[in-house]
């Protein structure tokens, strides 16, 4: 199966295809040059999220009025850890070189 490319507008319509053809998967990948799996993945996201469902959001970092207040707070730890790993190998570094 070779890759292809599809935008928002190609997914959409994948999805309303195989709907209306009793969600047979199989059918709409044939038809359309994709992946069973794609065309399961794409069905299931738009049950649940509808057409937003269906952007492609590889590479976007959400911004931070996007995020949940628990979002907010594991990037705050990660930031957190991240720091408390510098400190610690600085301090081996300034120990080692004191010695």
């Amino acid at each position: 199966m070779t890759r292809k490319k599809t935008n928002q507008q190609k997914r959409e319509e994948i999805v309303k295809y195989c709907r209306y053809h009793d969600l047979n998967y199989k059918e709409t990948a044939k038809k359309y040059g994709c992946s069973y799996a794609q065309v399961y993945n794409w069905c299931k996201k738009y049950e649940h999220k509808g057409i937003e469902g269906l952007k492609d959001n590889r590479g976007r970092k959400s911004s931070q009025s996007e995020l949940s207040e628990l979002e907010k707070m594991q990037l705050q730890v990660k930031e957190l850890q991240r720091q408390l790993e510098i400190s610690q190998r600085e301090n081996m570094l300034l120990k080692k070189g004191g010695t």
